[in-house]
């Protein structure tokens, strides 16, 4: 019996256990988070207009892990020794035979003043205070932006902000006070959003000219006040900052000597291993793979990563040589509430659709689809 550990609960941590156990191997899983919970993130961006509730987005694990035959331990990973065959928590060790790393990515936090600004993506609490600062509020400048990691450049989430920001745009008009604020948008970027691919720029930009949305682009930025956003052009004011950091690894590398890449995420190759430590494999956030500079940070390619990552540590245990890829392919529905603008792009294509509110309404199928196997 081959034991297994899995580090997080999310997007490619649970598709890794539904890869293992579906590959036949007989093996022990440990799951090891903080929390036997799965946060759906994608679903965030409806908190603020109250379509969504933490709870409709905070799924209970215990009864999959039930269903999958999981141990899950409740613990903070701190290090990793023997080779990655121990995983060192805050609750003891933990030997294993092969482990899959997708504990995510973290926000990098240096820039001055940071502490004024709600990074969305952080989690529930971080979306339901922009609910209830909006609601609060009478009207004034709310600002958005994103920034990516000046060392890697791909270790960014930026497509969540275009959602706030439309989204957001969506809300007041329907609450009948749009007039009353002022939506502005920033980013260092010259051109946001290109990891979408030029003809998405060229469609966001359209659609924010459109909603009488200001944008202050190309700036580095210098910091945040408790009521002002300052870049290198200059200072502009904002009753409530809502901003993206760029992300790198986490904290718990740094006691780890696991490869590094110049971000500070887990080096890994086409097959999802970690060089240089036997059956140790990463998947999403937390990983840096090889592929073209727009290559995603979402819940799709970690999937994607997980799939081959398992894959490839079976492979392994059964005495054969990993070999399994994974596609690179970047598939998002950019909603605004009431509508969406469908993206995807590959290797080969990039195509963006209009906005149209059939696209909100599968964004929200989806939502359905992707959590009833965990509920």
């Amino acid at each position: 019996m081959h034991r297994i550990t899995i580090v997080g609960s999310g997007f490619g941590a649970l598709t890794a256990v539904k890869q293992l156990r579906a590959s036949g191997l007989s093996a022990d899983l440990t799951v090891v988070s903080p929390r036997a919970e799965f946060v759906y993130h994608p679903g965030l961006i409806w908190v603020p207009s109250g379509r969504r509730t933490g709870e409709d987005l905070r799924i209970d694990l215990k009864r999959f892990f039930k269903r999958q035959q999981v141990t899950h331990v409740a613990a903070e990973v701190t290090g990793l020794t023997n080779g990655g065959r121990t995983l060192e928590t805050s609750v003891g060790s933990i030997n294993n035979d092969g482990l899959v790393i997708a504990s995510g990515g973290r926000f990098i936090t240096k820039l001055p003043g940071i502490a004024h600004a709600i990074t969305p993506c952080e989690g529930i609490a971080a979306a339901q205070a922009i609910r209830d600062r909006v609601r609060a509020m009478d009207g004034g400048t709310i600002a958005m932006g994103f920034a990516g990691n000046p060392n890697e450049p791909s270790s960014m989430r930026g497509g969540p902000i275009f959602e706030f920001l439309f989204g957001m745009d969506t809300q007041l008009r329907q609450e009948g006070r749009r007039e009353r604020f002022k939506l502005v948008f920033f980013t260092p970027a010259e051109r946001p959003g290109n990891r979408l691919g030029p003809k998405a720029v060229d469609r966001l930009l359209q659609e924010m000219a459109r909603r009488g949305i200001e944008t202050h682009l190309g700036h580095k930025l210098k910091g945040f006040s408790e009521r002002q956003v300052t870049t290198e052009a200059g200072a502009f004011d904002a009753d409530l900052i809502i901003f993206m950091p760029g992300m790198t690894g986490n904290a718990w590398f740094d006691a780890t000597d696991l490869p590094r890449s110049p971000g500070g995420l887990l080096q890994a190759d086409a097959q999802c291993r970690v060089p240089g430590f036997a059956r140790v494999y990463v998947a999403g956030d937390a990983g840096s793979f090889p592929g073209p500079d727009w290559m995603p940070k979402q819940g799709h390619m970690a999937d994607l990563q997980a799939r081959a990552a398992a894959r490839n540590l079976v492979a392994e245990l059964q005495g054969q040589t990993p070999a399994a890829t994974f596609r690179v392919e970047l598939l998002c529905i950019v909603d605004a509430n009431d509508s969406g603008m469908l993206v995807g792009r590959t290797r080969k294509f990039n195509i963006v659709l209009p906005s149209l509110r059939l696209f909100h309404w599968l964004k929200r199928a989806f939502e359905w689809w992707y959590l009833r196997k965990y509920r």
